[in-house]
């Protein structure tokens, strides 16, 4: 029986978003296990009615007895999102750094599972131990409060997880990457270094949070009237950076969105915005002059429900833009949102107002390194695999390339569902499991290939028609069947329920007494009415009745 360590990625390995990985010691046929993240992605319209996704961890349940432990990178939603829905089929101890530690237990109180779910908060920098591995916090920069590299030390070796990361000498909140331990650590060896492969196209280092001061406040001083700066919630350096900007111009700011607020609280709790004043509340902003104010929206990615699109709607409560106000988008599109952020833009344009964006001035900057910055963390780990993670096929792909460009001896890509033998003798594939997605439903999480969504899909696309048929005791057709349709007719097209109802009253005429029968040829006969008709086969229903 071969024993080693093995990796496998339930989300996060040919996709950005979503991430959950397992880490394995032991016989090959029953490792014991730890989760490195559980994160969510959000769905880009395609499931009718599901906007946030979650991963599939029904092999893993199975084996909840052999999982020591959930151990979380840094705090966001794309690596701790998914927790506080998928804990109760995992039921194992959870590990984090304080701020994400605060950001996850928000989420358990939300859910009622604050007093079930053991959280062992870790102080940066912290060592500590979940089942067979010796796990260590190495604090790395990137656009969100205390990130980490993982470190995990099993007999067959050490594994660097990078997590979100970059290289930021001068980041606008908390500390620079720790590079002295990363030289510490590989120095003393590394077997493996699963790395982020986000910002693998770009070349170079990326810019620091601290370059965009001013550029930013040049736009907003050049303003004459509203200004709005859209961006990620969670990135609470830019938050400051915006802030800064705001202040230097004699502009108060206010906070438009529940996530910019519930982060406000988290991060004043954490004396990261001790130096900020109080921001002004949404209903108190319309009385302070267009110049003397900065609104801060979420919604940077076209979300239909984010303050940014309620404000272009002229839905929100007590903030409208006027013309000749400025939108400054201070984000990055994640993968799939292109269009959505486009329509926000599009309406906010027809408005007249000015969209200003990154191809426009420096407004942003990733959170995610580009291939500078990863060749300097090959430099520090020296790792004897790269096994590229937090990416789309052509990333993971290009990840493997660069990475043995850069004298990486051993690197390859695998993607979700593949268990990845790390030592010894890796990397190898040793096995596929089942991965997949579940879509949030409601307050259900419901299989994004099952039977539920798949219905709402074809209802959404096709349109909808429901026959009600009544049957006398020898079978015959009691009264003319009546059709009901939604999605699928205009005004005037009214004899297409009359030629459904002539084609259903004709299948049971045709067919034996037996109900399913009838129902089944029922529904084949109105479907084949609409697809002939209008060319839309919509799902389709019949109810029987028997006097």
């Amino acid at each position: 029986m071969s024993e080693g360590i093995y990796w496998l990625p339930l989300g996060g390995a040919g996709e950005i978003g979503m991430n959950v990985y397992l880490y394995g010691v032991g016989p090959e046929e029953d490792p014991d296990w730890i989760m490195v993240d559980c994160g969510i992605t959000f769905s880009d319209g395609s499931v009718p009615g599901v906007e946030v996704i979650l991963p599939e961890i029904g092999w893993i349940e199975e084996r909840r007895h052999r999982l020591a432990g959930l151990i979380l990178t840094h705090a966001h939603e794309d690596h701790l999102g998914a927790v506080h829905y998928l804990w109760s089929r995992l039921r194992c101890p959870v590990y984090a750094t304080p701020f994400a530690a605060a950001m996850l237990r928000g989420k358990l109180t939300e859910a009622r599972l604050e007093n079930e779910v053991p959280l062992h908060e870790i102080p940066l920098s912290g060592s500590f131990r979940v089942g067979p591995f010796k796990a260590r916090y190495v604090t790395v920069t990137h656009s969100i409060p205390e990130p980490n590299l993982l470190l995990l030390e099993t007999p067959y070796g050490r594994i660097a997880h990078s997590g979100d990361f970059r290289f930021d000498r001068t980041p606008v909140i908390g500390e620079a990457a720790d590079e002295e331990s990363l030289k510490s650590i590989g120095d003393a060896g590394v077997t493996a270094l699963v790395c982020d492969s986000t910002n693998v196209m770009t070349e170079g280092d990326g810019e620091s949070e601290s370059d965009l001061l001013p550029d930013l406040t040049r736009l907003i001083g050049e303003a004459p009237g509203q200004v709005a700066v859209t961006c990620f919630a969670t990135n609470v350096g830019r938050l400051k950076t915006v802030v800064r900007a705001a202040r230097a111009n004699g502009r108060d700011v206010c906070l438009v969105g529940r996530s910019l607020h519930r982060m406000n609280g988290l991060a004043r709790a954490h004396g990261l915005f001790d130096d900020l004043p109080a921001f002004i509340p949404e209903k108190e902003a319309g009385h302070l002059p267009d110049d003397k104010l900065l609104y801060i929206c979420t919604g940077c990615q076209g979300e239909p429900r984010g303050a940014l699109a309620r404000i272009a709607f002229d839905a929100h409560r007590d903030i409208a833009f006027r013309p000749g106000a400025r939108v400054i988008f201070s984000a990055r599109i994640i993968p799939g949102n292109e269009l959505s952020v486009q329509r926000i833009q599009n309406v906010l344009v027809r408005r007249g107002v000015e969209v200003l964006t990154w191809r426009d001035a420096r407004v942003h900057v990733s959170g995610h390194p580009a291939k500078g910055e990863l060749r300097r963390m090959y430099d520090l780990l020296r790792p004897e695999i790269l096994i590229p993670m937090h990416g789309e096929s052509v990333h993971l792909r290009e990840h493997v390339r660069f990475a043995l460009s850069c004298g990486i001896r051993r690197a390859m890509v695998a993607e979700n569902g593949s268990m990845v033998r790390l030592a010894p003798d890796g990397p190898a594939v040793v096995d596929e499991v089942p991965v997949g997605r579940w879509g949030l439903d409601g307050t259900r999480a419901v299989p994004v290939d099952g039977a539920v969504l798949r219905g709402r899909g074809r209802a959404v696309f096709n349109g909808t028609a429901h026959v009600t048929l009544v049957l006398d005791g020898k079978g015959r057709l009691a009264t003319t069947p009546r059709v009901s349709v939604q999605g699928l007719i205009e005004a005037g097209e009214d004899v297409l329920l009359e030629a459904a109802a002539a084609a259903a009253a004709g299948a049971v005429n045709r067919h034996a007494r037996d109900d399913d029968e009838i129902a089944e040829a029922v529904r084949l006969a109105v479907r084949r009415v609409f697809r002939e008709a209008i060319g839309k086969k919509p799902a389709t229903s019949v109810h029987l009745v028997r006097l």
